[in-house]
């Protein structure tokens, strides 16, 4: 199990070469357990090949605890379980796929 903290929605994160926006977090009903995944707005301002735009999929894991408690930052806390099993990520990547506007679709 790891601990995930939950980014506050709709908020400029920076990162190199621009920034990103977390913009929805979506528990996904899944063979009887609940998967995490944030949809994330990315932003390139400045690079090599120039600038560009796109969305993603982050998925933390599987929600073992929701919200249990919250950071120095006062951002929520939850414990997941990442997702190790690639035919298990090919099936979310692709639920993910046929219901998002998404480009990649990320496990941690």
């Amino acid at each position: 199990m790891t601990r995930y903290t939950h980014l506050e929605l709709n908020r400029d994160v920076p990162a190199p070469s621009g920034y990103y926006t977390p913009q929805k977090e979506v528990r996904l009903k899944y063979n009887g357990r609940e998967v995490l995944y944030t949809l994330s707005r990315a932003v390139i301002e400045s690079s090599c090949c120039g600038a560009s735009d796109f969305w993603s999929a982050q998925v933390p894991g599987y929600v073992i605890g929701w919200r249990q408690e919250n950071n120095r930052e006062g951002l929520p806390v939850s414990l997941v379980e990442p997702i190790t099993d690639e035919p298990t990520r090919d099936a979310i990547r692709k639920i993910i796929k046929d219901t998002e506007f998404v480009s990649r679709t990320d496990f941690w």
